[in-house]
């Protein structure tokens, strides 16, 4: 089974992200951890990217469409969860043709919604544990509101992110995202033009739901 994931920072992604993976068992490839790879393993690819990176400059499509292909391929027996790419619909349409070439086939594209307000709260309502931080606490979530200051898992002291509260970097960031003619959103729904053609299914799932309930329809819908 190959998965493109879509949604904003904040709408629960890279938890549903995760509990695909475990439940299908692929292999979760997130697009820095692409460009991470082909650098320390010194590949041609890795080696064009990294002069570009070293400048300062963004790293071309013409690479990095390239290195994506090569990792994809590399977990085709098992099947592959892709995050964090393509960001835009030029990305995409590259993307697309390249999978098509090299006959891997794009079962599912998932993409989960969720208005920029809600997304924008429940980051900087995030707090880490002092004992677990994956202990879920969300100061703007009732179902996982903490006890004060507490942690309402095991009581531990709290502490926000400080990139969370960052106000203008999520701003920029949601900016990208949420972009329907240049950015993300309009790359997510390259492929939704595709599942109307037959080409590929494409799964909306609403964020502003509970954690189980996003679960329980994404694994209906996955079947």
């Amino acid at each position: 089974m190959n998965i493109i994931i879509f949604g904003p920072n904040g709408s629960g992604k890279g938890t549903q992200g995760d509990l695909i993976k475990e439940k299908y068992h692929l292999a979760h490839i997130e697009s820095g951890a692409i460009f991470r790879e082909h650098i320390s393993e010194g590949t041609e690819l890795g080696k064009q990217a990294k002069a570009y990176m070293d400048r300062g400059d963004l790293v071309p499509d013409a690479i990095t469409i390239p290195m994506v292909l090569e990792t994809l391929k590399t977990h085709q027996k098992d099947g592959w969860l892709l995050d964090g790419f393509p960001r835009n619909p030029a990305q995409a349409e590259q993307l697309w043709d390249a999978l098509k070439k090299s006959d891997l086939k794009l079962d599912y594209v998932v993409e989960i919604f969720l208005d920029r307000k809600t997304a924008k709260d429940r980051i900087m309502g995030r707090r880490l544990c002092a004992n677990n931080p994956n202990h879920p606490n969300n100061i703007y979530i009732d179902a996982i509101k903490p006890q004060g200051n507490a942690c309402r898992v095991c009581g531990g002291g709290l502490t926000a992110r400080g990139d969370d509260q960052d106000e203008n970097a999520i701003n920029k960031r949601h900016g990208i995202y949420y972009d329907g003619k240049n950015g993300t959103l309009a790359a997510a729904h390259f492929f939704k033009k595709l599942a109307g053609a037959g080409k590929t299914r494409y799964i909306e799932l609403d964020g502003a739901g509970n954690i189980n309930e996003v679960k329980e329809k994404l694994l209906k819908e996955l079947t």
